[in-house]
């Protein structure tokens, strides 16, 4: 392949140099290429110091162009350097260069094609050759065309580093005629639509220019195709020198960076040009049968997802594939043969197993690894120092974590994830625990990706250690922040995070915000944030009280200011309303499951709660939430509640407004269908005036009502159908046809069966029975 080819040109070559598109500033890395520890895929990364978002990376694969023309100077002791326009000027510059590098030529690839994006090179030789995949066109005139086919030494062999003339001649030959078809399509394109590689071509002209004069002629240039006839191209050194003169420039840093396969490929946004990064890594590593070598691969992962594929598949997906690249006029089995044969074969026509196939395999997962003698910014390091300690090393695939927080190892895991989100490097991400919702376990989802090293040089100006740089930023964007939620929130992140330090400079943000702060609206965003954090004292063995104190005033505050703010809404507002005082509800439940709840607070939020359901002058769907809120608490009886849904569903209210109460009543996720099952008389009130409800206005209120029921389960729904269905009768109760009641109504309440499931629901929700209570 055409990788293979490259290490024949050089030993065929044997040149005194080998010069290699990309920024010169990397020379200094070069070495670290032939440490053991070193394991591509890999990436140069540049950022500017001053501005580390500002960062391009140059991709390299162990089947890069790039990579293997630097391995084999290094292992023949061969001066090697980059000779592409320095990363100080790339990243100067207002657009910078496509990939500030070849791209194409970093990722092992067909060079050129993302140099030129307005000409695709390959695309126009794939044409005039009559094929309409570019693709396939490369893998028949290149890729298929083994070193030393003509000598008989086979497509799987590596070169030796003894070749007679007739094999330096067949292994140059490739580049030369690639050469000459590039400089007839620069005479028809001239510079593809980017003026820029005029720049770039002019510098390494210039580079070219001087390691000639220091090693004589033979030297190698390892670069994009499309830039061949630029460097060969017969130009004064002045002319070169002035394309350069005036460039803006930054100061940089450079250092090797682990990369992925699933980064090479052209569609994660990265332009590398590999569709396949997984498949060419396969044809590189391999000596021999690479196409028997695939379907094995590809057996023993279907085989991992418990798919039944014996050998005999593996035997008829390579005999399929071959007979379709003979049928095809194809000199070898390409990946659209091999693919075609595992879809048949393998994966019985579906695409399902074959879309695993594609992304554990054709692309694949691999990431790479650098040595820590690579510079790096202080704070990777202590990051770098972090994951070795807790034992959390970067994947390329993503994976779940489950943390117990009562294991010092899981919670300072913890610490060091939160920490991470307060910087900006999203290695993980929170998602819903299995098995437990308490505050002592937490479940992430984990993935690092390339990218996450620029965030951590940009977070690297907050300090040099994880701890200190999280802590520098939070102090930061508590005197930043402007909205009283936002800085509630980094209160909570702070403890989450572990940050002592920061946590006084954002109690008094957060003071003074609160104190400042008169709108209820704010108040009640603010107030969830705070109460949780006031939830991870205990098992993160953090001081809470100045957090509680803040808590404490901001709920009675809303307690006050609340019921005013719930007068004169239109319909969004009040939505947005309601949403608020389910989050305050649940906040002060917090509040008062802490270890010092404050003195009557639960009274003053049922009186609250009780306004609000009884104020005509409140929008429905608040009062219709309020109600239900304190039914819920047992601190409304049904009576009571009956008594305020008959108001409301009363025939002087209008459609709209009764409909708003029904929802705040029993819709969206809060169990209201199961209530309507189970509470006869309140499923009577609803169905008596939805049945009166006028046909001129039902239209109006349907929507309404069937965002309500939509949001109950299937059952639920079924099981109110069946009991509306089955109709009333006297006093209110329903029964079947043979006259008996629905299941989970009674004529009363059976006390002995009640008390027998209690010690069951005591064990599931972890209490003590009552005589162990006031024993223990």
């Amino acid at each position: 392949m055409y990788k293979r080819q490259v290490l024949a040109a050089l030993a065929a070559a044997r040149p005194a140099a080998v010069l290699i598109e990309g920024p010169p500033e990397g020379d200094a890395l070069l070495p670290l290429a032939a440490d053991p520890r070193m394991r591509p895929p890999v990436a140069l990364l540049a950022h500017a110091v001053d501005d580390p978002g500002r960062a391009s990376f140059w991709p390299m694969a162990a089947f890069s162009p790039e990579w293997v023309a630097i391995r084999w100077a290094l292992d023949h002791d061969v001066p090697v350097r980059f000779i592409d326009l320095p990363a100080a000027h790339s990243l100067a510059l207002k657009e910078p260069a496509p990939g500030t590098g070849s791209e194409e030529a970093a990722a092992g690839e067909r060079a050129g094609e993302e140099d030129t994006p307005n000409v695709d090179p390959i695309r126009v030789l794939a044409e005039t050759a009559g094929y309409d995949d570019p693709e396939r066109w490369w893998e028949d005139i290149v890729e298929h065309r083994s070193p030393g086919a003509g000598t008989g030494r086979g497509s799987g062999s590596p070169p030796g580093d003894t070749v007679g003339a007739d094999d330096a001649d067949d292994a140059l030959a490739p580049f030369a005629a690639l050469a000459e078809a590039m400089s007839a399509l620069r005479e028809a394109y001239g510079d593809g639509g980017q003026p820029r590689d005029a720049v770039r071509e002019a510098y390494m002209r210039i580079q070219l220019r001087t390691a000639r004069k220091e090693f004589g002629d033979a030297v190698a240039v390892v670069c994009g195709a499309w830039h061949v006839p630029a460097l060969a191209a017969r130009t004064t050194l002045a002319t070169d020198r002035a394309l350069l003169k005036g460039l803006p420039k930054v100061r940089t840093d450079l250092t090797w960076v682990p990369w992925t396969h699933r980064r090479l490929a052209r569609h994660s946004g990265y332009g590398a040009g590999i569709d396949a990064p997984g498949w060419y890594g396969h044809l590189f590593d391999v000596a021999d049968r690479p196409i028997e070598r695939w379907m094995t691969k590809v057996a023993g992962l279907l085989r991992e997802e418990d798919r039944f594929v014996s050998t005999a598949h593996v035997i008829e997906a390579v005999r399929l594939a071959e007979t379709l690249a003979a049928l095809r006029g194809r000199p070898l089995a390409g990946l659209g043969e091999t693919t075609d044969a595992v879809r048949a074969v393998m994966c019985e026509g579906s695409d399902v197993p074959l879309a695993l196939v594609r992304d554990r395999l054709i692309v694949g997962e691999t990431l790479g690894e650098v040595p820590d003698t690579a510079p790096a910014v202080p704070l990777q390091r202590d990051l770098t120092r972090s994951q070795r300690a807790l034992r959390l090393k970067p994947e390329a695939s993503e994976r779940e974590l489950d943390l117990d927080l009562r294991k010092e190892t899981d919670a300072a895991r913890s610490r060091l994830l939160h920490r991470l989100r307060l910087l900006d490097v999203g290695w993980g991400d929170p998602v819903a625990g299995r098995g437990s919702t308490g505050t002592f376990r937490e479940s992430w989802r984990l993935r690092w990706e390339p990218e996450l090293h620029v965030r951590v040089a940009e977070a690297g100006v907050w300090g040099t250690t994880v701890l200190t740089a999280a802590t520098a930023k939070a102090e930061s964007g508590a005197v930043a922040a402007t909205a009283l939620a936002d800085v509630t929130a980094l209160a909570e992140h702070c403890l989450l995070a572990g940050l002592p330090d920061a946590l006084p400079v954002v109690m008094k943000a957060l003071a003074d915000r609160a104190a400042l702060d008169a709108d209820v609206g704010h108040l009640a965003d603010a107030l969830p944030a705070l109460a949780r954090s006031l939830r991870y004292g205990d098992v993160r063995s953090t001081d809470t009280a100045a957090l509680a104190e803040v808590a404490a005033g901001l709920a009675e505050r809303i307690c006050v200011g609340l019921p005013p703010a719930c007068a004169g809404l239109d319909a969004d507002g009040a939505e947005a309303l309601r949403r608020q005082v389910e989050a305050v509800h649940g906040a002060i439940g917090l509040l008062l499951a802490g270890a010092a709840p404050a003195e009557g607070l639960r009274e003053r939020w049922d009186a609250v709660l009780h306004k609000l359901a009884a104020r005509d002058t409140v929008a429905g769907i608040i009062r219709g939430r309020a109600t239900r809120l304190l039914l819920d608490e047992g601190r409304l009886a049904e009576d009571e509640a009956a008594r305020l849904m008959g108001l409301a569903l009363s025939p002087g209210t209008p459609p709209a407004d009764a409909a708003a109460w029904i929802e705040g009543f029993v819709g969206g996720a809060s169990g209201g269908g199961m209530l309507l099952v189970h509470d006869e008389r309140l499923l009577g009130l609803v169905d008596a005036w939805l049945t009166g409800v006028p046909a001129e206005t039902f239209t109006d209120v349907l929507p309404l009502l069937r965002r309500t029921f939509s949001a109950y389960e299937p059952g639920v729904r079924r099981t109110l159908g069946e009991l509306v269905r089955r109709g009333p009768v006297p006093g209110g109760a329903r029964r079947d046809e043979a006259g008996r009641a629905p299941g989970g109504f009674g004529p009363g309440l059976d006390r002995a069966r009640a008390d027998a499931v209690e010690p069951v629901l005591r064990l599931l929700i972890g209490r003590r029975s009552e005589p162990e209570e006031a024993a223990g």
